[in-house]
């Protein structure tokens, strides 16, 4: 545009003064050069002004923070090219439970605040990823992930800090996006979150996942912030090793059919010793969250009575867990498998030092569907409508069922009275099925109900201990 003026006006310059030779006198003629030589300067004045106002403009962009909200990602602001974000997003699962059965006690009919987290979360220089959440639920204040992570390359990612150990299929799926409001049994035997250092990423575009990690250890389904005697701190002198590999093979091929499948394979190890004060053991509880097995607890002398020992974790734990997923449009069917063997021992005043290693296991098989036509994934999915009657919209509407066991080791209940589990009040195995529904009414508001049935084999002092029949609801919000 400038360029254009400039050759604009020179051109009526050469005019003006052609026409000026040929019918003004030479002073005339002097007057009307200075006067056109005056304009062009002033013209070419005002266009570098406006080259200096575009130059400012452009440098001002970059400097400029961008503020969005979104569904999927919270709030968040971010600078113009988006190497530097902060996120602020939250979860509140506030739930009913129910159970219209013949043994859980009646405390157990309440309503609860399941999960009250906000996150802050946020990336810098684009490499740099940082993630801190705290829980207000159940009463108490946790830390629940707190970690720094460093994307050298897609498959050299460094993270540390506190955060989901990379082990159990289930497990790692966000509690925003899980299809049950309780996890399935095999989720009791695999780690929660814990503190450790971490090396993993992606190959091949994502076609192979893969994670290694050292960490403080945990108990089978629990997090750090349940150690004992401190919580968040290493609760014997042996931390756990941890790895997982997880296989994408047609992420990217034209067969969309298999798109969706996803398989692959983690685990733990550990040699640790616990103590009767700090066993390194766990407990298992039903998807109603009640507890159906423990090993036997210490227990202390009582007149003429000796203390007795309880169970403790005494060698080596080994985790390992097969794992799969796959989805085609409105349906997915996730299945996972984990074995734990668990090196433990009891003195007894009978038996003395009873040893042995318990292989306990847990498997699950889960099916989603869309009846209202949304694409099914292993993380989030995005809705074709949300709950507005006046519209005639409402909503995404999903339909699931599942079937888990777990199954305790037969030697745990071996040995009477010097028993490592006591089989009158826990049962050998437990074996679920479930079906729910979910109302998607919004991207971000959820609706569940869920029935559950459990049924066990022993933990009663004859026979076997009664079913458990749990209906749940929850109402979900997260952004």
């Amino acid at each position: 545009m400038s360029a254009n003026m400039h050759r604009s006006v020179t051109a009526c310059v050469g005019l003006v003064l052609s026409l000026a030779a040929a019918a003004t006198p030479a002073d005339e003629l002097a007057e009307l050069r200075q006067r056109l030589d005056a304009q062009e300067q002033k013209i070419r004045i005002l266009e570098r002004k406006l080259e200096l106002n575009e130059e400012a403009a452009k440098a001002a962009v970059p400097n400029t923070p961008v503020v969005r909200a979104s569904p999927q990602q919270g709030f968040r602001i971010q600078s113009a090219d988006g190497a530097n974000v902060a996120r602020l997003r939250g979860t509140l699962h506030f739930d009913g439970r129910y159970f219209p059965d013949d043994i859980t006690p009646a405390t157990a009919d309440t309503w609860i605040l399941r999960r009250v987290r906000p996150t802050l979360e946020g990336t810098f220089n684009s490499i740099y990823d940082f993630r801190f959440t705290p829980d207000f639920a159940g009463g108490r204040t946790i830390i629940l992930d707190a970690f720094v992570a460093a994307r050298l390359k897609p498959w050299a990612v460094v993270t540390a800090g506190k955060f989901k150990v990379p082990v159990g299929l289930e497990r790692l799926v966000s509690a925003n996006d899980l299809r049950f409001i309780e996890r399935g049994l095999p989720t009791s035997l695999v780690p929660n979150r814990d503190l450790g250092l971490q090396l993993g990423g992606d190959l091949n575009g994502g076609v192979v996942n893969y994670s290694i990690g050292y960490f403080n250890g945990v108990s089978d389904g629990s997090s750090s912030d349940s150690n004992t005697p401190t919580a968040d701190v290493e609760n014997d002198t042996k931390g756990d090793w941890a790895a997982r590999v997880f296989f994408q093979p047609f992420l990217n091929s034209d067969n969309f059919a298999l798109r969706g499948l996803g398989f692959g394979v983690a685990g733990t190890y550990v040699n640790s010793t616990g103590s009767t004060t700090t066993t390194l053991l766990p407990g298992y509880r039903t998807p109603g969250q009640q507890t159906f097995f423990s090993y036997r607890g210490t227990t202390a002398a009582s007149g003429t009575t000796p203390a007795v020992n309880g169970t403790i974790a005494d060698g080596e734990r080994v985790r390992w867990t097969p794992q799969a997923y796959y989805s085609l449009g409105s349906f997915s069917v996730l299945g996972e498998y984990v074995n734990v063997s668990q090196e433990v021992s009891r003195v007894t005043p009978t038996a003395g030092l009873r040893s042995d290693t318990l292989d306990n296991t847990a498997w699950q098989i889960q099916f989603a569907w869309f009846a209202t036509g949304e694409d099914e994934t292993f993380r989030g999915f995005t809705s074709q409508s949300v709950f507005d009657p006046s519209k005639g919209t409402w909503g995404a509407v999903e339909l699931v069922a599942r079937y888990h066991e777990l199954d305790i080791d037969d030697d745990a209940f071996s040995g009477g009275t010097d028993s490592f589990a006591n089989p009158a009040s826990s049962a050998s195995k437990a074996s679920a099925w479930g079906l729910g529904v979910n109302w998607y009414l919004t991207q971000n508001y959820k609706w569940s109900l869920n029935y559950d049935v459990t049924s066990f084999e022993g933990g009663a002092v004859t026979g076997d201990r009664p079913d458990e029949k749990a209906l749940f609801t929850r109402f979900a919000v997260g952004f």
